[in-house]
Parts: C-alpha cells; structure tokens; sequence
C-alpha cells in the first residue's frame, strides 16, 4: 500500500512528488502519483509560465523569490536542460495606485526579490514602441522571465521517478473514500487504492471530488484565452513580459512567433473544465484591441495561434493550500487563480514538508483552506484594484 497519494501531475503535483522523493527519510516507493491522462496535460500545459515576483502580499512573494531559484538553476536542481528564458518584467498600475505599487516594491525587496520603481521615460528606454501617456511609475524586475508549464511537470515527475516515485497515468479519480473522519485512499476505474495521506493537486477538478465528502471549498473555474501574436514589420513589439492595468492585459515574448498575450479576467458562468472552447475567439480579438493602446505595433500584428484554458479561481484569488478541518489524511492544494506555474516549485517542497510534518521553509499558514469559513481571506495592505 503506497503510503502518500498524489492526485494530480500537473506543475504542483509534480513538483510535490519530486520534493517528497528528494527527502532522506522518505523511500520513493512510499509515494504514488496519479493522474486521469499524463504529466502535464491538463491546464499545466495551457498555462503562460510567467515568472515574476510582484505580488501584494508577502507570503507569495517569498515563494515566487524561492521559485525563482529553482527555474534559473533548473540543470543543476532537476537534472534536466534549461526551461527558463528572462526577459525582464514590467508592472503597470491603474490610475492612483502608484504609492501602493511604491509600497508593494518595498516589501517586494525586503522579500528577496531583485525589484524597482521606475518612470515611464525608464519604460520607453526598455520598449521605445509602447505608448506610455498614462503611466506615472511602473515596477521592474530584471531576472523575471517565463518557462513551460508542461516540461516543468514533466521534468519534475520523471526526477522524482529517477528518485522511485510511482506514476500511474490514465488513473482518473473518481472519488474520496471517507471513514470516521479521516480519508483513507481514492477510488479508480481500476479499483479503490488506500493510502495514510492523499495530497489534492487537481485544480479546477478538486470541487467536486471534496463535494463528494461533504466538503465545499469556493472555488469557481474561470475560462480564459491566450493569443499568439506574429510581429509586425517593425520589429519585436515587446522584448519585455508586463502585467497592465491600463489596458487589462498581460503579455510577454513568445519564441518563433512575437508575443504571447492574455488579459486578467473571464467568464465563469457555465464554465465546465472538461468542456470548453478549445481555440480563442471574440474574446481574444477584443484582448488585441486593448493591449494595441500600450503597443501600437498590435494593430497590425496577426493573430498567430493561441489556447485557452480555465482558472480555479478562489474568492480573494490565492491559493487553497494545507488540511482541512475535521478531516484527517487529506492535504488540498487547489485554487491557485493562474499563479501555479510561477510558485510551483516552493509550494512543492512546502506541501511535502506539511506532509512529513517538518518545519516550513515557507510559511504557507495564511493559504489555510478554511480561511473562508472562518472569514479570514487574504487581504493585503496595499492591493490593487484589479489584484
């Protein structure tokens, strides 16, 4: 009987595995993974992979700073080829939040993170093509960069098998089993597999698997859409990855073809994760439109490609990460609201630590699943309008 189940082997998941297996005292073999296709498959791989740090609360901060370790020594940690690309990182506000983006760079510094308040004379020096008449200040970050959501799974999954860990593909959990309190394993196609702990990393389909035990978390699954743009003929139209509130987009560079744009919010009525549309359309036309009044350029860029994909979006857009009360051998790891990829590493290695119950490298105690229940949701001092 595997001693540890991890449900899931998307960027979390995976990352779990590799953590657990790469402690001393935990034998691989005591670790299972299960996935309903393979590593990455799911919304891993419809994932932007933005790498940055700016964050309005400290807690991820520490984990995107800590993450970022791990992607730009990705050879060295993982075993495997480079998945990391910088190109830098810019955060643009909306009208009135500069001392708040002021005060979130100071904490962003006193965090770890390599960041700084600029002006938009500093933005046009980094991207002359952008138009930047409503921008007062901006956040930089110089190491900041972007990565592959279906590689970082699998390149986690296949260390942590190096490392013994089981890996069974194709094993769609169907349910929880309960008993006295306490979840004792899942069940399969293939039949109920027990364990002491089972870890949840199944993100926008983790619902309805708690709902099955009398368990309700608020998460609610969010469709978005990623366009691929093709430059136009005046070259690259942003060498730099931004996060805009002036236009309600994100973008940054996406290799062999120009730039990789997404915007910060998306339907949720009706979304079902298993059935949703599979290429962009009006929406990501609309997307366009908007972010060509930062980037003129845009205007005459092609629409290249694009995915879509859904969020499993919490009420105060953080994660859901740790046990929930009254339920002993079940650890969740859900809701990240589109920051999975960026944390992954760090909240791995904190998720197998609570699993062995070690000492937090990271403290993750505010994610607390509960929080809702017991009205405490993540508020931070200085947020935006649009966090």
């Amino acid at each position: 009987m595997p001693e540890i189940l991890i449900v899931g082997a998307g960027v979390v998941g995976a990352s779990t595995a590799f953590h657990l297996a790469a402690q001393e005292s935990v034998k691989g073999s005591s670790v299972t993974v299960l996935d309903a296709r393979h590593a990455g498959e799911g919304m891993s791989s419809r994932s932007s992979a933005l790498v940055r740090m700016h964050y309005t609360f400290d807690q991820e901060v520490r984990l995107a700073v800590d993450s970022l370790t791990y992607f730009r020594e990705w050879a060295e940690r993982i075993g495997r080829p480079p998945v990391f690309r910088e190109c830098g990182f810019i955060r643009i506000v909306g009208p009135g939040e500069e001392e708040q983006l002021r005060k979130n760079v100071e904490m962003q510094v006193a965090c770890g993170a390599e960041a700084e308040v600029i002006t938009a004379a500093d933005v046009l020096e980094l991207e002359p093509g952008w138009q930047v008449d409503d921008v007062v200040a901006a956040a930089y970050e110089p190491r900041a960069g972007y990565g592959d959501g279906a590689v970082v799974a699998g390149d986690f999954l296949a260390r942590a098998r190096e490392l013994g860990v089981g890996y069974r593909p194709n094993t769609p959990v169907r349910a929880l089993i309960e008993e006295g309190g306490r979840v004792r394993g899942v069940t399969t196609d293939d039949g109920d597999i027990l364990a002491d702990l089972v870890i949840l990393a199944t993100g926008v389909w983790t619902r309805p698997l708690l709902q099955g035990i009398g368990v309700d978390l608020p998460i609610e699954s969010e469709y978005h859409e990623v366009a691929v743009l093709r430059d136009g003929g005046n070259g690259a139209a942003s060498r730099t990855a931004c996060i805009d509130s002036g236009t309600g987009t994100y973008f940054r560079p996406e290799p062999g073809a120009g730039l990789l744009l997404g915007e910060f919010t998306g339907p949720r009525d009706g979304i079902d994760p298993d059935d949703f549309p599979q290429v962009p359309g009006d929406l990501a036309v609309e997307m366009v439109g908007r972010a060509a009044r930062r980037i003129p350029a845009l205007a005459e860029a092609g629409i290249a490609g694009g995915v879509t994909g859904v969020y499993d979006l919490t009420p105060d857009a953080r994660p859901l990460l740790g046990p929930t009360s009254g339920l002993e051998g079940l650890i969740v790891a859900a809701g990240f609201s589109g920051m999975g990829f960026k944390i992954c590493p760090a909240v791995g290695r904190a998720l197998a630590e609570l699993a062995l119950d070690r000492t937090q490298t990271i403290d993750i105690s505010a994610f607390n699943p509960d929080r809702f229940a017991e009205g405490k949701p993540i508020t931070p001092l200085y947020g935006y309008s649009d966090d």
